[in-house]
């Protein structure tokens, strides 16, 4: 019992101590027995028992240290592109300044009548916004670039592991190819990280942007800081609304209002789903699915697209099988595709600093009229369709001039939708053969010879030393006799040809082929009668326009008023410039031109007749058939035809009087279609009551170099 005076409760003995042992006091060890009762209870700092726990501490250790290194490792790398970002953000300017980023600007080019029909540089609508344009644009960008764009902070972890895992079941490595960028992100590259474009640093704005596409580790890194600070320093539409206006989307257009414009003739804010899912479907590759490259091609991406924003609920299966029942088409001005080489030749010739390298968005108004230009290369098809061997690689060019030197239509070549290419119009430098005549007519005519002058087409020779005797021949390998000026013009006679140009002096002769605009290193010797100088299609023609417009030279022209977009004040105004000195006298040039009637309506340009129309023109074809020309004139157009191999192989069968010929025919009947006939300025002469017969006076002696060039030119086909 205790002191207290209570009574405890009974003990228990069975409970302290052995059945056997009652009344009996525990000894004191077995107190101490319990303790390592006590002990037990942290198992955990015992040393493994078994031999799985030996095996398997190592590695506890490890992931203990690892965890304990890794979440302070991320916490400061996580600090350190947190800095970099709110760095990247507070460099960032106002979103209004990062809408048009382009370093060059834009040419639009207008026909004579100011419908637009090409373009060239870097085409910007002007700034579009998320909010305004179309919600089917919006939406198609967003479903097909970034379907994560409204829920992640710039970077899609689970677009890029995607993208991964595509690009290692392809066979490339974890970042080639799919990229699993955001929209952040590859606006962000089309910011280039902030990089500014600089002149000493990159050639050309497209090395800039080729560098700025560069794909490294490291460079992905910074795409991904940087593209963190843009969605600090910026809201998502102002994110979507510089990819919006930066994006090249084909065909030089920047932006979706200017592809919109380019395709459709339409604003970004109008166009239907069809047409919002084509725009979208271009940005994976802007050149290949142009539709102005590959209509087909990029319908049939469209359709995808579709697809992605009905799978995404923005449109319905009624509405996105009826935008693929109406896919988007290009508009007229689109689908023409006129003027290709047209309008390089316009960019060429312009001023540099507002065409070619202009920073400015410029308009400039042009000479081409489109009927004319469908004209021209309809019938080029047509002929090369119908009369050409199948498989031939021959080529051929047309231009269209007025009197004045402006042009009114050019085909450079066979691929008449090409821009960049080849122009055998403009830069194909080749022999003019007999199409070079009219010029030796000219000077005569312009001394006072009449067209009726006899000249003797009979065998002629000049002596050489050390060699024989040079005897050049027609191209019928007859001779005729005494022949009229007339006659011979007509008929392309060789001998007549070299009689007269030796007779007037080739020295004046050049000087009026010169003066006409053929600018190039004419023969010093008698092979200049025979057209062995060289010469393009578009200074032929021009020279052309000069024995039209009564005689005086004129400067093949294309561009009448440029103006920056905007201003109203043009900055060119080039209207009727074309016309320069004369050359020979008026009453001269319409002889001539009485005399290239005669061409078309007795001689070797007689395909080149259209009912009811008067028509000046002159054929001609080179050595071994290389070149095959006519050039022909009515009262209101100069039309020139050149044919050819761009290797300089012979033609098959080919002279200027024929296919040539049919060509410029086949253009003409339908620029004339609907036309009241205009007469040509012309004088038929008074034939004289006596006349003498020009023949050689003596044989001149010809030196080394002089006959060179007429060996070039012996037998050589003249019609």
């Amino acid at each position: 019992m205790s002191g207290n005076g209570k009574k405890r409760p009974p003990l228990v003995a069975e409970r302290r101590y052995p059945a056997n042992g009652a009344g009996k006091k525990k000894k004191p060890t077995a107190r101490k027995a319990a303790a390592p009762a006590r002990r037990k209870a942290a198992p955990k700092r015992q040393k493994p028992k078994s031999t799985l726990g030996w095996i398997l501490l190592p590695f506890r250790w490890a992931v203990r240290i690892l965890w304990a290194f890794s979440w302070r490792v991320g916490l400061v790398t996580a600090l350190i592109i947190a800095g970099f970002s709110f760095y990247f953000a507070a460099q960032l300017p106002p979103m209004d300044e990062l809408i048009d980023g382009r370093t060059r600007g834009s040419v639009t080019m207008t026909d004579y009548t100011g419908e637009v029909f090409a373009w060239r540089g870097d085409q910007f609508g002007g700034m579009v916004q998320a909010e305004t344009v179309s919600p089917h644009l919006h939406n198609a960008v967003v479903a097909t670039e970034d379907k994560r764009f409204y829920r992640h902070f710039g970077l899609s972890p689970r677009g890029i592991a995607s993208a991964v895992r595509i690009n290692l079941r392809e066979g490339r490595g974890p970042l080639s190819g799919h990229g699993g960028s955001t929209i952040t992100q590859q606006t962000a590259k089309l910011l280039c990280l902030g990089v500014p474009f600089d002149p000493a640093k990159w050639d050309t704005e497209a090395a800039y942007e080729a560098d700025c596409r560069r794909s490294s580790l490291w460079r992905k890194a910074r795409e991904a800081v940087f593209a963190m600070g843009m969605e600090i320093a910026y809201t998502k539409q102002e994110i979507l609304s510089i990819y919006l206006n930066r994006s090249y989307l084909g065909a030089g257009s920047r932006g979706f209002e200017a592809a919109a414009q380019r395709y459709f003739g339409v604003s970004a804010a109008e166009v239907n789903p069809a047409q919002a899912a084509m725009l979208a479907g271009l940005l994976t590759a802007p050149s290949t699915n142009a539709p102005t490259r590959d209509l087909q091609r990029a319908q049939n991406r469209a359709s995808t697209v579709l697809g992605l924003m009905q799978d995404q609920g923005y449109l319905t299966a009624q509405q996105a099988q009826a935008a693929r029942a109406t896919p988007a088409t290009l508009s007229e001005s689109a689908r023409q595709q006129s003027g290709g080489f047209f309008a390089d030749w316009v960019m060429e010739s312009g001023p540099e600093f507002f065409t070619r390298n202009t920073t400015e968005d410029v308009t400039i108004r042009t000479t081409l009229d489109q009927d004319i230009q469908a004209a021209a290369e309809q019938a080029l098809i047509r002929v090369f369709e119908e009369e050409v061997r199948e498989g031939s690689e021959a080529q051929a060019a047309i231009v269209v001039m007025s009197a004045d030197g402006a042009v009114r239509a050019m085909v450079g070549g066979r691929n008449i939708s090409a821009t960049g290419a080849f122009n055998r119009a403009t830069q194909a430098l080749r022999q003019t053969g007999s199409a070079f005549k009219p010029f030796i007519f000219a000077t005569a005519l312009d001394l006072g010879m009449s067209p009726y002058a006899m000249i003797d087409d009979a065998p002629t020779c000049w002596k050489r030393p050390g060699s024989p005797d040079w005897c050049p021949e027609n191209y019928d390998r007859t001779f005729k006799g005494p022949v009229s000026m007339v006659q011979a013009l007509a008929e392309s006679r060789n001998i007549p040809a070299i009689l007269v140009s030796e007779d007037v002096g080739r020295e004046l002769v050049r000087n009026v082929a010169n003066g006409f605009g053929l600018d190039g290193d004419l023969a010093a010797g008698p092979a200049l009668a025979l057209g062995v100088s060289e010469s393009t299609l578009l200074d032929m023609t021009g020279a052309y326009a000069g024995i039209l417009n009564g005689g005086s030279a004129v400067t093949p022209y294309g561009l009448t008023d440029l103006r920056i977009q905007g201003d109203d004040a043009p900055l060119m105004d080039a209207t009727n410039s074309g016309i320069r000195e004369r050359i020979i006298r008026e009453e001269a040039a319409r002889q001539l031109t009485w005399m290239m009637t005669k061409v078309v309506e007795e001689g070797t340009g007689r395909r080149a007749r259209i009912d009811g129309w008067e028509i000046a023109g002159k054929s001609g074809t080179t050595q071994g058939s290389r070149d095959a020309w006519f050039i022909g004139f009515t009262g209101d157009y100069v039309t020139g035809v050149w044919m050819g191999y761009d290797d300089n192989r012979q033609l098959s069968g080919v002279t200027g009087g024929g296919l040539p010929a049919t060509i410029w025919r086949e253009t003409m009947v339908e620029v004339l279609r609907d036309k009241s006939p205009t007469p040509l300025p012309m004088t038929i002469p008074q034939p004289p009551e006596t006349t003498g017969v020009l023949t050689n006076p003596g044989g001149e002696v010809l030196d080394t170099e002089v006959m060179n060039l007429l060996d070039n030119i012996l037998n050589s086909p003249s019609n």
